[in-house]
């Protein structure tokens, strides 16, 4: 990406302080070189930052996904994405599954649930963690399932609660 299309992405950004976004999506499409179809353009740009290992254009490509949406399309490279160690945007794909339902990314977010990147190792609420024990509880089946039963028993009380509450929410819902 170029300066300026990161530029335009950021602009994508919803922000309180100017009552929305800088820009709204169809300036956007019109002023980004190749933007024929949003949900294929954040799909590309998600490729090319894995594969050139750049964590300022991962973080414009999810702002453009954010803006236009996920879909099926993007799981595979936002499963690859979680175990990446080279960018800081780890919450940001866990969130960008979570409306996804899926169970393609059980083991990948699973993962997440076990790992720690070196620049969160400060976070004592492991957030990561969190969201991606969340996002598990809303795939539905038993595999997600046996991961959270897994994690619920996690010497970690944090991993473990969180756990114990999908589970327990999984079940409420059954009755």
């Amino acid at each position: 990406m170029t300066p300026e299309q990161r530029k335009l992405s950021q602009s994508l950004i919803v922000s309180p302080l100017v009552g929305g976004r800088q820009i709204s999506k169809e300036a956007f499409l019109r002023q980004f070189p190749s933007a024929v179809d949003e949900k294929m353009l954040s799909f590309a740009l998600l490729e090319k930052s894995y594969r050139d290992r750049n964590a300022e254009d991962l973080q414009c490509a999810l702002i453009i996904g954010y803006a236009f949406g996920f879909s099926s399309k993007h799981e595979d490279i936002l499963c690859l994405l979680i175990s990446a160690d080279w960018h800081f945007s780890h919450e940001d794909i866990v969130s960008a599954l979570v409306n996804m339902h899926s169970p393609k990314s059980i083991d990948a977010l699973y993962q997440a649930t076990q790992w720690i990147p070196a620049y969160l190792d400060f976070d004592e609420s492991r957030a990561l963690a969190v969201k991606a024990i969340w996002a598990l509880g809303g795939i539905a089946g038993v595999a997600a399932e046996h991961k959270l039963i897994k994690i619920s028993k996690s010497s970690d009380s944090i991993l473990r609660e969180n756990a114990e509450n999908q589970l327990q929410r999984r079940k409420s819902k059954l009755l």
